[in-house]
């Protein structure tokens, strides 16, 4: 093989590794936008943008075929060893959390039509902040990945138990609302699903910031995942024993929560 030849392979693999990187980037600002979307469908009562939140769901599953796609073949054809080894196999993962992301969002949108033709209860304004909550936490592990950030990442892992915090003062703010008047039991079920949907793209959102700490440092982030969900014990009455969740994971992608 000649040099001229040698270097024409190492340019065409960057500019693979190039394009599965703005890929990956693409697709997160998708998910951004979805989630946006959904939220706001819910806070201006808006039935076209849910529709169109719903819509949109599709090019994001198109996009994770494509990465899939992109990635096995430059691993069949490349063959590549540490740190670019990784890099294909982070994207590989972050295009299955975004894709889930992109899941929970049009769950989100499915319950705003619901709630459109509903009478609105007070704890709307929670929902809204509990996801530009996530969005920022979205935004922080996307920042991170296109700027291979390590310490942006870890802090975007931490604050995944500001969205469960937030999350359990939700799910206690709604039951009280149903127990107080039994008109507000469908939409505040509504509600609750909406905000389980916001905490577990916060979950995935955490799952990328692990992704990219691996990718960069070639180990696993130490320590149990901060969780600060006790709504699991708001119905007895009780208090967890740990301040870590350590329940399974959600359910499998595309299913309603």
């Amino acid at each position: 093989m000649t040099d001229t030849q040698a270097s024409h392979i190492v340019t065409s693999y960057e500019q693979e590794l190039t394009r599965l990187r703005s890929a990956i980037s693409e697709m997160g600002g998708r998910v951004e936008v979805q989630l946006t979307d959904a939220i706001r469908a819910i806070s201006r009562r808006d039935a076209a943008l849910a529709a169109r939140c719903q819509a949109a769901d599709a090019s994001i599953d198109a996009m994770e075929d494509e990465i899939e796609e992109l990635t096995l073949r430059m691993i069949a054809l490349r063959q590549p060893v540490a740190r670019d080894l990784r890099s294909i196999l982070a994207a590989l993962r972050i295009s299955h959390d975004l894709e889930r992301m992109g899941d929970y969002a049009t769950n989100v949108a499915k319950r705003a039509s619901a709630l459109i033709r509903l009478p609105e209860v007070g704890p709307i304004n929670g929902i809204a902040r509990m996801g530009r909550l996530a969005h920022l936490v979205i935004k922080d592990v996307l920042d991170a990945y296109t700027e291979n950030d390590v310490e942006r990442a870890v802090n975007a892992w931490r604050r995944d138990e500001e969205i469960d915090q937030m999350y359990t003062s939700l799910f206690r703010e709604l039951l009280t609302y149903m127990m107080e008047d039994p008109r507000n039991i469908t939409p505040c079920a509504h509600l609750l699903f909406v905000a389980k949907n916001i905490e577990r793209i916060g979950d995935h959102a955490t799952n990328i910031a692990e992704t990219i700490y691996f990718e960069e440092t070639g180990s696993r982030l130490e320590g149990l995942r901060p969780k600060g969900d006790t709504s699991s014990f708001e119905i007895q009455g009780e208090e967890p024993a740990d301040p870590f969740d350590l329940d399974p994971p959600g359910p499998e992608s595309g299913s309603e929560i």
